[in-house]
């Protein structure tokens, strides 16, 4: 390939487009989209006040009663990530960068799959980096109000020391999690003669970055568990999170649909949220599956912990 403004300008095109689709057909299969809520951020970081906050409706009479909100200040700073390749000029000049072409596929699938990486490397750390109530996000000891208005106590980590899964309320305006994006993943590239790279290590670079961070959303949304997966410990979750009560005392009515696991609790999820019998606590019976459809098994091997 003569190298000309046009023949690179090609090159430039050619290598952007590879990148593009790789990641346009990448992206429906993350999973971030289904755990994390999506927020914009316009600065160097964003602070949620009003994570942890609960209202509710009540007849109106007289004049209008303002609710006193608990103000948090959970901030999320956003970071800036890049990935970058080179590629030696003699082979665009020797016409052999179409063999480079997997590369620039790699990319646009790293963009893509990005915020899942994220977001597993803080859920894995969830037991002790802090949420919005200044607690773990996965705590016995989040505070709160009974149904009396005193102050008590509620957990979401259900204990153990096997293999982790969550149980997770997904279909909320805020989801357990949070994907903050200050700017997209855009492809960038040094092609240029004058350029000081080509100048002088006679190379050609092309990278992507963006800037973006995760952080947590509400942990009432969320509940962990070591324990063997089975019938029982999937009920006793599930009533945990439902028993969930607001700072007026009124459930938070968060009911999970949502069943993450890594490899090694895919069979025993799907048994108990698709089996049509399970076996009784005695371990001697088949009886029917009164939690078949109670949730949907998202399986990923992000989860090794």
């Amino acid at each position: 390939m003569e190298l000309n403004l046009a023949n690179l300008a090609i090159l430039t095109t050619g290598v952007q487009t590879v990148y593009q689709t790789a990641f346009n057909d990448y992206a429906p299969k993350v999973i971030w989209d289904k755990l994390a809520t999506d927020t914009k951020s316009t600065t160097k970081q964003e602070i949620y006040p009003w994570l942890g906050q609960s209202t509710s409706f009540r007849e109106w009479l007289g004049d209008r009663v303002a609710q006193n909100l608990a103000v948090h200040s959970y901030t999320i700073p956003n970071k800036t990530f890049e990935n970058t390749v080179a590629i030696d000029r003699d082979a665009i000049e020797d016409d052999s960068y179409g063999i480079y072409n997997p590369m620039f596929q790699q990319l646009g699938k790293d963009a893509a799959e990005h915020p899942d990486i994220l977001l597993f490397d803080l859920l894995k750390i969830a037991g002790t980096s802090p949420c919005f109530d200044g607690q773990p996000f996965f705590s016995t000891t989040h505070p709160g109000v009974d149904a009396n208005g005193n102050a008590t106590t509620y957990s979401n980590d259900m204990g153990g020391t096997g293999p982790t899964w969550y149980l997770m309320c997904t279909n909320q305006v805020l989801k357990p999690m949070i994907l903050q994006k200050r700017r997209p993943y855009a492809f960038t590239s040094l092609v240029n003669l004058q350029d000081l790279n080509v100048f002088k290590q006679k190379e050609y670079l092309f990278g992507v970055d963006g800037r973006s961070n995760v952080g947590f959303g509400l942990w009432q949304t969320a509940v962990r568990s070591q324990q063997p997966l089975t019938v029982d410990n999937y009920t006793a979750a599930r009533a945990q999170m439902l028993s969930f009560l607001r700072d007026n005392g009124q459930p938070w009515g968060f009911v999970p649909d949502t069943l993450l696991v890594g490899p090694s609790n895919e069979g025993a999820a799907n048994l108990i949220t698709k089996g049509e019998l399970v076996i009784d606590t005695s371990g001697s019976m088949a009886q029917s599956n009164i939690w078949k459809g109670s949730s949907s098994v998202l399986m990923t091997p992000r989860i090794t912990w």
